[in-house]
């Protein structure tokens, strides 16, 4: 107990210093729907755990759907965000071939059934202001089909939490996210603390577009240096945005018996894409912040989730806010394939 208060004391220092929002945000529903990628389509390639504003569904056409007015409530600590954040999902495929999605636990500091903690970060010097995401906006970062390094978006990684107590803050179980021994692809030992995966979204905008074909090419990473070292952005993308990052924490040590893993030692995980490497996770993100609620709240440079720009629930209705699914299924228990990848019996 003191060394989880120890914990938590000292990520609010490291968010303080930086002024950063860090909130959590509950698992709203966990099924195959896409709406960036595959809009209108009930059942996707591949099963997403998704979060945010309750009036997420298969096509959300940004000159018609309305994530504010439409949705009754969210899964986020921030009352005013209806935003939708979502990623792929982690399953474990045991010795006799049979897989099970693994669950998340809620970060260090926060209470939430699974979800993802997310992060809207300004520039690192303290002065330098950033823009909000208009209405409408929306971006991926990552892809779903790689397979190597190769190719591989900046800052998407695995962290490897080798007890369960050091689940958690730099300093205290590894340095600034995507540094030291974390791993583009999925870590090759056991994980007592479990898995967390962070993916961090490019931060320049054209200015015009709030979207584009690729859901890439509107956005772009600095020309030089990065976003924490306030990298000035390209003149094709000269709108400097907020540092977007997740951090998924999977509970992976239940999974941790030997005699489940692969005789050979190998390591068991797999993203619901079917990529067993790691290399394939990614994010998406849809804006549904009310009205120029974020935007006060960047300005001020919010710390964690203390705003005094910002409406705030309580956690618990926050992890009241649950969609049933839309794309029906299993995507839970022991089964024979991984939902959407039948090839992999």
């Amino acid at each position: 107990m003191q060394w989880r208060t120890i914990t938590v004391a000292l990520l609010a220092q490291n968010a303080i210093a930086q002024g950063m929002m860090r909130f959590g945000c509950s698992q709203l529903t966990i099924e195959r729907l896409d709406p960036l990628v595959n809009p209108g389509v009930v059942m996707s390639p591949h099963v997403h755990q998704v979060v945010g504003g309750n009036s997420f569904q298969a096509s959300m056409n940004p000159s018609s759907h309305d994530l504010v007015a439409e949705s009754t409530c969210t899964s986020c600590t921030f009352s005013e965000d209806f935003s939708n954040y979502w990623t792929a999902v982690m399953y474990f495929r045991a010795r006799n071939g049979t897989y099970k999605r693994v669950p998340q636990f809620a970060n260090v500091g926060l209470r939430a059934v699974g979800g993802i903690t997310v992060y809207y970060i300004p520039p690192y010097d303290g002065k330098t202001n950033v823009t909000a995401f208009k209405p409408g906006f929306r971006m991926l970062v990552g892809d779903a089909a790689l397979q190597t390094s190769s190719g591989m978006q900046r800052q998407l990684c695995h962290r490897c939490y080798t007890t369960a107590d050091n689940a958690g803050v730099a300093g205290i179980s590894g340095g600034a996210p995507c540094t030291g021994s974390d791993t583009q692809s999925f870590p090759p030992k056991p994980c007592d603390g479990g898995i967390r995966t962070t993916i961090t979204f490019p931060t320049c905008w054209d200015g015009v577009n709030i979207d584009s074909p690729d859901h890439k090419s509107h956005v772009s990473y600095p020309k030089s240096g990065t976003f924490e070292s306030v990298g000035e952005c390209p003149s094709t993308h000269p709108v400097r945005l907020p540092q977007l990052m997740y951090e998924v924490m999977w509970d992976t040590g239940s999974f941790n018996d030997p005699d489940l893993w692969p005789e050979d030692g190998s390591q068991p995980f797999v993203w619901s894409t079917g990529d067993g490497k790691g290399y394939s996770q990614h994010g998406d993100y849809v804006f549904g912040w009310k009205g120029d609620s974020l935007q006060r709240a960047l300005n001020a440079r919010c710390n964690n989730a203390v705003c005094r720009e910002l409406k705030t629930q309580t956690s618990e209705e926050a992890m009241r806010c649950a969609n049933s699914q839309t794309a029906v299924e299993n995507v839970d228990g022991w089964l024979d394939h991984i939902p959407g990848m039948p090839e992999m019996k």
